[in-house]
C-alpha cells in the first residue's frame, strides 16, 4: 500500500543520488525545494478556510491542537512552542502532541504511531472539547495514530483538519478539511523530513500566523503581541514602538516603561493621548485590535 503514495515514490531526477558531487546534490535538492511553494499555494483556498475556523474557535475559547508522529509530530510542537513568544498567546491555546509522548522528540518510539487509540487517548487526556480544532498530520496521509486522533476529535464535534502530502488520502473520511500540498518523490526516497516537512512547516506557519492576525496579535506587519521575555524580544519591542509611533528610540523607552512593557498599550497611549489604564481599556473594548482601539479612541474624540 505504502508504495502507491506519492511520498514513497522514486524521484527519476536523483536515481543517481550517490554518484553526484557535493556541489550537484546541493544543486539537486535547491531545484527540488523550488516546487514546494506552488504545492502549497495551490492549496491557499484550503488554508484560508483552516484559517477562518481556527480563528473562531479561538475566540470562543477553544484551542489549536497538532497532532502527528515523527517528523510531522515535531514540527507541530515547533509550530506551538514560537506561538507563545511570538503573539504573547496562552501557552495553552495552541498545544502539539506527538506519537510516542515528548520522549519521541528526541528518539524515535517504535510502534507508537501505528496505533490509533493513542491518538484519541492523548486527545482525551488533554480534555479535547467540542471547541477546539485539531490539525492531523501526516505527510503519508495514512499515520493510524493521526486518524485515530481525527476520528475522536470528529466524534465530540471539534473541527478536524488533515495536513498531508498526498491526494485521496486515507485522512479523508475523518476530516471536515483537508489540506494537501503534493510536493512529489522526495531526492531521497521516502525521506518526507526534506520536501514534505517543509511543506508542512510552510503551511503551519499560514495556520498559526493567520489565525493570530485574525485575533489581532499585528498591527501591519509589526508583532504588537509579542513577550519580551529576554534581549532580542526588549529591543524588538522598542523597535515596534518606535515603527508603529515614528518617536525616538528614547520616547519607545519611555513608552513602555510606563506601561510595564506592553507594547499594543504603548502605542495606544502615544496614538490617542490616554493614559496606560484607559488604553488598556481601549484595548479590550476593541478585544485586542490595536488599530480598532485607537479608531475607538477618535470616535468618541469627535462625538
Amino acid at each position: 500500500m505504502l508504495e502507491h503514495l506519492t511520498t514513497e515514490a522514486h524521484n527519476p531526477a536523483s536515481e543517481h543520488l550517490d554518484q553526484l558531487s557535493t556541489l550537484e546534490v546541493v544543486q539537486l535538492i535547491n531545484q527540488q525545494d523550488a516546487l514546494i511553494a506552488d504545492a502549497v499555494g495551490q492549496q491557499s483556498s484550503q488554508i484560508a478556510e483552516a484559517i477562518d475556523v481556527i480563528s473562531q474557535r479561538l475566540s470562543i475559547g477553544g484551542r489549536l491542537i497538532y497532532i502527528g508522529a515523527g517528523t510531522s509530530g515535531r514540527l507541530g510542537i515547533l509550530d506551538a512552542a514560537e506561538c507563545p513568544p511570538t503573539f504573547n498567546s496562552d501557552p495553552k491555546q495552541v498545544l502539539g502532541l506527538i506519537a510516542g509522548g515528548p520522549t519521541a522528540m528526541t528518539t524515535a518510539v517504535e510502534g507508537a504511531e501505528d496505533r490509533p487509540e493513542l491518538g484519541a487517548a492523548d486527545l482525551q487526556h488533554i480534555a479535547l472539547g467540542a471547541s477546539d480544532v485539531v490539525v492531523g498530520i501526516a505527510s503519508s496521509g495514512r499515520t493510524p495514530y493521526v486518524i485515530g486522533g481525527l476520528a475522536y476529535a470528529r466524534s465530540i464535534g471539534a473541527f478536524a483538519i488533515g495536513l498531508t502530502c498526498n491526494d485521496n488520502s486515507e485522512l479523508l473520511p475523518h476530516c471536515d478539511l483537508v489540506i494537501a500540498p503534493v510536493v512529489g518523490a522526495e531526492v531521497l526516497s521516502g525521506s518526507t523530513r526534506m520536501k514534505a516537512g517543509t511543506a508542512t512547516k510552510m503551511v503551519l506557519n499560514m495556520l498559526s500566523t493567520g489565525a493570530m492576525i485574525r485575533q489581532g496579535k499585528t498591527y501591519g506587519n509589526l508583532m504588537v503581541d509579542l513577550r519580551a521575555t529576554n534581549i532580542k524580544l526588549t529591543d524588538r519591542a522598542r523597535r515596534i514602538v518606535r515603527a508603529a509611533t515614528k518617536v525616538t528610540d528614547q520616547r519607545a523607552s519611555e513608552l513602555l516603561r510606563e506601561c510595564s512593557g506592553e507594547v499594543k498599550t504603548a502605542i495606544v497611549v502615544h496614538q490617542t493621548g490616554q493614559s496606560p489604564e484607559e488604553a488598556r481599556l481601549l484595548l479590550s473594548e476593541a478585544q485586542g485590535h490595536l488599530r480598532e482601539a485607537i479608531m475607538g479612541a477618535t470616535r468618541e474624540c469627535e462625538s
